[in-house]
């Protein structure tokens, strides 16, 4: 008898809680909530402020390249309280770095722009415009740089990869921004096998693509190229792959068999 006496004390206050409630709302995993941001409403906001940002830079010689490029991938985040600069008329955050010296040529940049938000349907992406200057910050190479997806197993391989070659001897400074094609423009993308297939997730089916926008601001990782990111950038996804006849009918152009054809002699003049 003491025992449920002591039960009864336990569970009144939860049935009491319960009862003054008119219903009772169930708790949701994050990953099956259906997304409260919207790309367009996030990505007005990010131009605004971007908009509303005093330029400091209107000319390359007005940029500071004390920072050396790093000598592997390293994160910059870009976005309120970040630099602006106005080139072309158009306004943009940058970094801006100095190129390391005694570097056999060429060599590769590599670059890696991360998605700006928790769900794909509402994210976009940094794509950086590139460029390359001399001793008297006079530019010798712009360059748009394309975004390729790749998802690998760790964060530092997934993400939207570019990279670029360093090969002129002059190139002593280095300069990143995003230019209006770039903020205008688009990045292939592939749905990860791993996505859910439910309307909370916006119907992101296992097999599926769709074009991720660029926008402002967002993550960005520089530096020298490593093992680790080339292979993210050599295996990376640009575009949707052209569809066949299939395997069997790839492998019969490719390599006949002599089983392909029944009315074919065979090499000894007898029949297969």
């Amino acid at each position: 008898m003491p025992h449920r006496r002591l039960l009864l004390v336990s569970i009144l206050p939860f049935t009491l809680l319960l009862g003054g409630c008119q219903s009772v709302q169930m708790l949701i995993p994050p990953n099956l909530r259906p997304p409260s941001e919207n790309s367009a409403d996030a990505l007005d906001l990010a131009r605004q402020k971007l908009q509303q940002a005093t330029p400091c830079c209107n000319s390359f010689a007005d940029f500071s390249y004390r920072t050396p490029l790093p000598w592997q991938p390293e994160k910059f985040v870009l976005g309120s309280g970040s630099m602006v600069a106005n080139l072309n008329g158009t306004p943009s955050y940058f970094l801006a770095f100095n190129l390391p010296t005694g570097v056999k040529l060429p060599y590769r940049v590599a670059l890696k722009s991360e998605l700006t938000g928790r769900w794909l349907h509402s994210s976009y992406l940094f794509a950086p415009t590139i460029v390359l200057l001399d001793a008297g910050f006079q530019p010798i190479h712009s360059q748009d740089v394309g975004l390729c997806e790749h998802m690998g197993w760790s964060d530092e391989t997934t993400g939207a990869f570019g990279d670029i070659r360093i090969s002129q001897p002059r190139a002593r400074y280095l300069l990143v921004y995003s230019s209006a094609k770039q903020q205008s423009g688009k990045t292939y993308w592939e749905q990860s096998p791993a996505s859910f297939s439910t309307k909370a997730t916006l119907d992101m089916n296992s097999a599926g693509s769709f074009s991720i926008p660029h926008g402002p601001d967002g993550t960005l990782w520089i530096g020298m190229m490593n093992s680790t990111y080339a292979k993210a950038v050599d295996n990376a996804i640009c575009k949707k792959a052209q569809e066949g006849d299939g395997v069997l009918n790839t492998l019969r152009t490719v390599l006949p068999l002599p089983w392909g054809n029944s009315s074919s002699p065979s090499k000894d003049g007898g029949q297969p």
